[in-house]
Order: structure tokens, then sequence, then C-alpha cells
């Protein structure tokens, strides 16, 4: 079974690992600052910040990272997945995003799928390698 790098358990995908890197909570005037000249919306800013934040997750392994790319697929492939709800952030969570263009995007489809395509060539090696292994035996 595939452990969670942090805790002590099974670990479940979620594309918040994907975009969870952007909350600008509690760090407003850091990453905040860094990531507010930034639009979202825009494809080339959007590449760029998906390649320097959204898959710089060197915490996790090459088969967290092939499972992550797997699941994300899963989900691009259903018509009826809201991506939109990704970026919702209710008034109790301690989250926070850098821009008011983060809470209502364009297209959060559009925005993922990028992840998928980048993930693809940044992670190639990586997920090469998982996709050899037996993941049952994960």
């Amino acid at each position: 079974m595939l452990r969670d790098p942090f805790l002590d358990e099974e670990f479940n995908p979620d594309l918040m690992w994907f975009i969870g890197v952007f909350s600008v909570y509690d760090r407003e005037e850091t990453l905040g600052a860094e990531l507010e000249v930034y639009d979202p919306n825009n494809k080339e800013d959007r590449v760029e910040l998906i390649r320097k934040r959204g898959l710089n997750l060197n915490y996790l392994s090459y088969r967290h990272k092939f499972v992550l790319v797997e699941y994300l697929a899963n989900k691009l492939n259903d018509e009826n997945y809201d991506f939109q709800r990704l970026f919702d952030i209710d008034e109790d969570e301690a989250a926070s995003w850098p821009r008011g263009e983060w809470y209502e995007l364009e297209n959060p489809r559009e925005f993922l799928q990028d992840v998928y395509v980048l993930a693809q060539e940044v992670w190639k090696d990586d997920l090469h390698k998982a996709s050899l292994e037996d993941q049952s035996t994960w």
C-alpha cells in the first residue's frame, strides 16, 4: 500500500496536491507577493506557475506522482467533474489565493489540463519508472 508522505496512512490522491501549493494563507507578504504578479487565466503565466510551483513537489516519490497523474487523468475524462469547486475556499478554511482571479477562474478544467500536460513532460522519467512496476505491490 502506498503511504502518504506526511502521515502514517494510505495515500489518497487528491487534486489539491497540484493547486494547494498556490495558497498564500498567512504568507501574503512572501508567497502572495511573488504570485500576485501572475494571472492564472493567462496561458503563459499559468504554464510558468505550474512549472515553478505546481509540479515542484520534490517530497513526493515517483510512485506518488504516477498515482496523482493517473487520478488527474480520470478526473479530466469525467465530463461532469466540477473543477471550479477545487478553487472555492470556504471562509472557515485556512487558505486563500493570491489574487481574485483564482477564486473564479475562466476555465478551471483548462488549468488542470495544463497541469496534466506539463506533468507528463516534467515528470516524464518518474512516470515511466512507475509505469514499469506492478502497482498492486505498492
